[in-house]
């Protein structure tokens, strides 16, 4: 077992959609094969997704955003959580440190959660923080202009000091120039040292599929579509409502399978022309293999994932989601991706971006390019990052924990 036989990890992230927490569990998964004792912390999607994969999680406190028809709403969430922000992120960092004084771990991994690696700090915790966006971008209009300057000031500055906090900064995501999210990464140059890339971090490799997931009615020659939407319920439901009429009206030559990330309905799929829609895709990843190009929304994680399977992409961002417009973005100018906004999708404007994506080879040969400069696999480099935080606990770089852990 190693190194990390016995040693106790705790495991704490973001919990809203999935995207955090699915990055984490292969993490966690490889670090209890190897002999380690692992405890996650997070809240909302997060929560109930840890517990079904059997892990132990503790439940912690968070501060939502509000969301109105699928679009995230800034003013409403700074006119509704503004002022309780302060005292409801002290609540976090307070539970966070009850959690870990009751667990005593030896390391913390956060995961964009910067209560927890405010509380490692206070016990003398050596922490490593997965992060992906240094600092959150609040788009400037005329409708939100003072929030933005706000933030631009000082919240941003709050926030971006708050990370430099953990230990080791690991960014799951190719280096430059091929960074998805470079527009992200704004570290000020003092911090870093502290930052280093290591990779896609992938739930399933590719080469871990034993073969691709066989669609039935698929004919030879036929492009498959994988319409695969991801994130909170409340953010998903519009756009699959308006994805449904669009993708039955996609011409005879398609298949589109549409997984709307519903475990819970029933999993009998329905058809309706090209176009199959399953509430859950029990195996993603061999259904990812399977496809020719992939409609979605462009969270991180999805896009790496799409990326890294060798698909070309059709990204539409969250509306006023401002990292998922940053990363659409980003793919779009590697030539491994198109994007477009919600409000603009029609039958006609998407099944251009699909033709475009499947018949010109230009874009599988991009994405050779990117993945052929991939600092390897990002579960592994972060196995290795906690296994050299712990070493430098052992000789004394890191203050060891206080006594009150």
């Amino acid at each position: 077992m190693g190194r990390l036989e016995g040693v106790r990890i705790y495991i704490s992230p973001c919990g809203l959609g999935l995207g955090h927490v699915s990055r984490c569990l292969p993490i966690a998964e490889e670090l209890r094969r190897r002999g380690a004792e692992v405890l996650f912390s997070t809240y909302q999607e997060g929560l109930e997704y840890i517990k079904k994969c059997g892990f132990p999680v503790v439940s912690a406190p968070y501060m939502r955003m509000e969301v109105l028809d699928g679009r995230i709403d800034l003013k409403m969430s700074s006119v509704k959580g503004g002022l309780k922000a302060p005292p409801s992120f002290l609540n976090q960092v307070r539970v966070e440190l009850e959690h870990m004084r009751r667990f005593k771990p030896e390391i913390v991994i956060s995961d964009t959660r910067l209560s927890s690696i405010f509380a490692a700090r206070l016990l003398g915790l050596p922490s490593a923080l997965i992060l992906n966006q240094f600092q959150p971008i609040v788009p400037r209009s005329r409708r939100n202009f003072n929030l933005s300057k706000i933030a631009d000031g000082v919240l941003l500055t709050l926030i971006g000091d708050g990370w430099t906090l953990s230990d080791m900064i690991l960014i799951p995501d190719f280096p430059e120039p091929y960074t998805i999210s470079l527009d992200l990464l704004r570290i000020p140059k003092r911090h870093r040292g502290l930052a280093r890339f290591v990779g896609p971090i992938l739930p399933k490799r590719p080469e871990e599929c034993e073969e691709a997931v066989e669609i039935q009615g698929v004919e030879d020659g036929e492009p498959l579509i994988l319409a695969s939407i991801s994130g909170p319920e409340e953010e998903r439901i519009p756009l699959i409502s308006k994805l449904i009429p669009i993708l039955r009206e996609f011409p005879k030559g398609y298949r589109i399978l549409l997984s709307m990330g519903m475990p819970g309905l029933d999993p009998r799929p329905r058809t309706y022309g090209p176009l199959t829609i399953l509430p859950w895709l029990p195996d993603r990843f061999g259904y990812l293999k399977a496809c020719d190009a992939v409609i979605s929304r462009a969270g991180h994680g999805t896009v790496l994932q799409n990326l890294c399977y060798g698909k070309p992409q059709v990204l539409i961002p969250t509306p006023g989601h401002t990292e998922q417009y940053a990363n659409a973005r980003r793919a779009k100018e590697l030539g491994v991706a198109e994007a477009i906004h919600q409000k603009d999708l029609t039958r006609d404007s998407l099944l251009r971006m699909v033709e475009k994506v499947t018949g010109a080879g230009v874009y599988r040969e991009r994405i050779r390019a990117v993945l052929s400069k991939s600092p390897g696999d990002g579960v592994s480099n972060t196995i290795k990052a906690v296994e050299e935080l712990l070493a430098r606990r052992s000789v004394g770089i890191i203050d060891p924990p206080s006594s009150t852990c």
